[in-house]
């Protein structure tokens, strides 16, 4: 995954990926899983989606994968904190795995599609290294279609420089509508499509995710990136970083994130 990764792995990034599992971020694909499958998962970061996994398909074998070596070491510390020894993590290339043709009952990409300038590539790939009869499956957000109240400014503004830097540095942050068609250019004939969300609304979840955008809007790769490219300058980068407090900050506030995903059978 040689790609940039618009985020980068600010702490503030790895905190909300941490909190994702198996059943909030992964739950179209849990029915397709059984004791003793194979499970690929590429773009593992801190492995928390991985672990869960493991632990539903042991005693088969699992790998999660990611191109940063740090945080393939801190998804590893977490695996051997947990116990659980059917996983294992490793740094590899999405483009270029090192994994055999046909090799894993399940190739899992969470969030991942969206930040590589050659999605269709990458899907070929995951396709040879799926074994006949498995599954390739993708889920991707469509940050086009996000939807928040109340309307605050600092908001509005989030969302046009985000979509910007996320289109300079690399990848597609619409990528969710694209994934049935990336999937079909890819060589996939039986894909199936669903949908789902992520809704932050009650008041633990909108401090925690408007504190984390809040602290990332300023303070990870995504303000390097802004400024590098030079979509925004430092003050907007501000006023965006108080936007997200200000939503948090409301009772009203209500933020909804649709989610694309596929189910792709060679």
């Amino acid at each position: 995954m040689a790609d940039e990764y618009t985020h980068g792995h600010h702490e503030s990034v790895l905190r909300a990926h941490r909190w994702r599992t198996a059943e909030n971020s992964a739950a179209y694909l849990l029915p397709e899983l059984r004791p003793g499958m194979s499970v690929l998962d590429v773009g593992a970061g801190p492995g928390t989606i991985t672990l869960d996994l493991a632990r539903r398909v042991a005693p088969g074998r699992v790998r999660g994968i990611d191109a940063a070596s740090d945080v393939v070491e801190q998804a590893d510390a977490a695996r051997i904190a947990a116990g659980i020894d059917n996983a294992d993590f490793a740094v590899d290339d999405a483009y270029h795995l090192s994994s055999a043709d046909d090799t894993w009952d399940v190739v899992h990409a969470h969030q991942v599609l969206q930040h590589l300038a050659r999605p269709v590539e990458a899907l070929r790939e995951f396709r040879r290294v799926v074994a006949p009869g498995g599954v390739v499956a993708a889920r991707d957000v469509d940050y086009e279609g996000v939807i928040w109240w109340p309307r605050v400014p600092g908001l509005d503004e989030w969302r046009e420089v985000y979509l910007a830097a996320h289109r300079g540095t690399s990848g597609e942050p619409a990528a969710g509508r694209r994934l049935k068609a990336w999937a079909h250019a890819a060589g996939f004939a039986d894909v199936r499509s669903s949908a789902s969300l992520w809704l932050f609304e009650d008041e633990p979840d909108r401090r925690w995710w408007g504190e984390a955008w809040a602290e990332r809007a300023v303070a990870s790769s995504f303000a390097d990136n802004v400024l590098r490219h030079g979509i925004a300058d430092r003050a907007a980068l501000e006023r965006i970083s108080a936007g997200w407090r200000a939503w948090a900050d409301d009772p009203d506030g209500w933020l909804l994130m649709p989610h694309a995903e596929i189910l792709a059978r060679r």
